[in-house]
């Protein structure tokens, strides 16, 4: 018995001593966090626009859910380009996202098997609000591109598959854009989910629509900063950043996504009016085309007013596009970390205590 008892003293100063080594670990935890807003007020009423002579209605969703805050900056895709595009044989990074600096962006370095991906500008005037390398929203995304970011967001952010997940691509770069897979996540919102969440006013079921994701009936500002109903598109002829008419090649027109701070929609979403149009999954069913809404840096009053709507195919990639991610309302469970970052010593020392009673107990006794 005696014997006993010095192994499990040993083994105790043992397991204090590996828990002590492991407690100066920090707890990993992703490269990308999203900020999400909540959109509750689930059965609301929609609202009716005609197009073309068509009656359509807009906005009605049936449960609560969440959508990001912000657009995905170019921060975020840089990151997931780091882990996901080492070859990049889907062509998540375009040339574009480097050279045109009105929107610019993410240089890419190394050869095929090693690319390594940087976050480049902002270039020409940088007035605060639109000063920010890595918090302004990335653009020269397809359907396709977005969809593998989702992708990348269910499956953890690891450095495996793109292609399963919240859809499935089977390396599809074009052509028919697949449905949305039962239990994702993290996807691209359906046309009503975005709807709602930038011009319902929330607070009941029949609360009724704002024009703008401002939450205004009136054509918004564009002057950066901390007045409301502000948003990142032109007015009087002249960009918001620079406040003058004359476009640039060698100047930034996006703004740090959430610069607008007392412009958001009754959700707390931020530039659904402006800065970069906005793709959406319309229907979230398999399809030719997909959607597109919110305007951008050179738009007008109406083309960033709910009114305004588009469906571009889903492989095209330009300078004013971006895309924000939507999930079912709670989201995925996050395992519980120390606020320090740091594994409890007391959880793993109390394990090894508790692995040694048991142990114990099934010594037999002496007679």
């Amino acid at each position: 018995m005696r014997s006993f008892t010095r192994i499990a003293h040993r083994l105790v100063l043992a397991a204090a001593s590996a828990a002590v080594s492991l407690a100066l670990l920090p707890a990993t935890s992703p490269a990308v966090t999203l900020d999400w807003a909540s959109v509750g007020d689930a059965g609301n009423a929609g609202q009716t626009l005609t197009y073309g002579g068509t009656a359509m209605t807009f906005g009605a969703v049936a449960e609560s859910y969440r959508i990001m805050k912000h657009e995905v900056t170019i921060g975020q895709y840089t990151e997931f380009l780091n882990a996901a595009a080492k070859s990049d044989p889907y062509g998540l990074w375009t040339i574009e996202m480097e050279t045109n600096q009105n929107i610019a962006g993410i240089a890419r370095t190394g050869i095929s098997g090693a690319y390594a991906y940087t976050v480049t500008g902002p270039a020409g005037v940088t007035p605060t609000g639109a000063s920010s390398p890595a918090n302004r929203p990335i653009t020269y995304v397809s359907w396709f591109d977005a969809a593998r970011f989702a992708n990348w967001m269910q499956n953890g952010q690891g450095t495996g598959s793109t292609e399963t997940g919240a859809y499935t691509l089977a390396g599809a770069t074009t052509g028919i854009a697949p449905a949305r897979n039962p239990g994702a996540q993290y996807y691209l919102p359906t046309e009503d989910q975005w709807y709602k969440a930038a011009y319902y006013k929330g607070g009941s079921t029949n609360a009724g629509y704002w024009t703008y994701g401002t939450q205004s009936d009136s054509a918004p500002g564009n002057a950066l900063g901390s007045q409301a109903n502000q948003a990142n598109y032109m007015v009087a002829g002249k960009y918001s950043v620079t406040q003058s008419g004359i476009q640039s090649p060698t100047q930034n027109y996006l703004s740090d996504v959430g610069a607008y701070s007392s412009s958001a929609s009754a959700y707390g979403t931020f530039d659904m009016s402006g800065n970069v149009f906005e793709l959406n999954d319309l229907t979230g069913a398999a399809s030719v085309s997909k959607g597109q809404r919110g305007g951008s840096i050179g738009s007008t009053a109406f083309t960033i007013s709910s009114g305004a709507r588009g469906q571009p195919f889903p492989d095209v990639q330009n300078g004013i596009t971006g895309f924000r991610l939507a999930g079912p309302a709670g989201g995925t469970p996050v395992p519980e970390i120390d606020p320090q970052g740091f594994i409890p010593v007391a959880s793993l020392v109390g394990g090894a205590l508790a692995f040694l009673e048991r142990r114990r107990t099934r010594v037999p006794r002496r007679v």
